[in-house]
């Protein structure tokens, strides 16, 4: 049935809890400082029900540390914004290539039998180098976490989708660039880079072949996030690099990432979308 080409009024009103009765799958959500954090209490706010998946020995090996699971799913459930939407959580080691399908089956089980949104944030940090440096186990890693993971993730997660009815709404996977194709690029993190740009390339390909399952998949490249990883002067430099004088927090790319899973975005697929509050590099 064609559309009318205006909405009605009632249509014009934003539904506050857009994701009611939407399930998510957040991935990379180990911590509360993490980007993975902001968009699980964005879409718990918004509505949807959330699963945080984590790999605490990887946040555990970085200056940063890792948080207690428990506390992280905490600061979530306490975003819910419908009362009866859940937070599960539970954890998987993305290098292992069995890793992405049981996480998604597990997602599945623990959200009530039903995945609609999948938000693949994790990432490989540290091992990597610039062209001089790098060496086939940096490249092998991060094309196990950053790219092949979320490919495998994508597969399962559009299998789930095929076997429910056509058309049926609120399909959305979001994947997470890091801005390795504008200005300047990423010469000090070349295997990091070429995994990421992988992701970026790829995202129309996969918008096409989940198109008949009415989903759509964007890319976001968040930019430079403060997410406790830059101290001292070198965070102060990056900081007089945007515009209104301050780093993007966590919670500017979650909120770009959870409207792109409301139905308010149904039209947009395919794209990769800069998140960077004007950086100039």
């Amino acid at each position: 049935m064609p559309r009318l080409p205006h909405p009605a009024p009632e249509d014009l009103r934003r539904d506050p809890l857009p994701l009611r009765g939407r399930t998510a799958l957040v991935t990379g959500a180990s911590r509360r400082g993490g980007i993975g954090h902001a968009v699980a209490r964005r879409l718990a706010a918004y509505g949807a029900s959330v699963h945080l998946h984590h790999h605490v020995p990887h946040d555990a090996a970085m200056p940063w540390g890792a948080d207690r699971i428990e506390d992280v799913v905490a600061s979530v459930r306490a975003a819910l914004g419908d009362p009866d939407a859940t937070v599960t959580a539970g954890p998987k080691d993305l290098a292992d290539p069995a890793a992405p399908g049981e996480l998604v089956a597990t997602a599945r089980e623990a959200l009530g039998g039903r995945l609609d949104i999948l938000v693949a944030n994790h990432a490989l940090n540290g091992f990597d180098g610039t062209l001089d440096t790098i060496d086939a186990a940096m490249l092998d890693a991060h094309w196990q976490v950053d790219t092949r993971s979320v490919l495998l993730l994508v597969q399962a997660y559009a299998r789930l989708r095929a076997a429910l009815p056509p058309r049926t709404p609120g399909g959305r996977v979001v994947l997470m660039t890091s801005g390795q194709d504008i200005a300047g690029g990423m010469p000090g993190e070349i295997a990091y880079a070429l995994q990421k740009g992988a992701l970026a390339s790829v995202t129309r390909s996969l918008s096409t072949t989940l198109a008949e399952h009415a989903v759509t998949v964007n890319a976001v490249n968040p930019g430079p996030v403060d997410t406790g990883y830059l101290t001292g002067d070198a965070y102060e430099a990056v900081a007089a690099c945007f515009p209104g004088g301050r780093w993007g927090m966590p919670d500017d790319p979650a909120r770009l990432i959870a409207w792109l899973a409301t139905d308010e975005a149904e039209w947009v697929t395919g794209q990769v979308v800069d998140s960077e509050g004007g950086f100039r590099r």
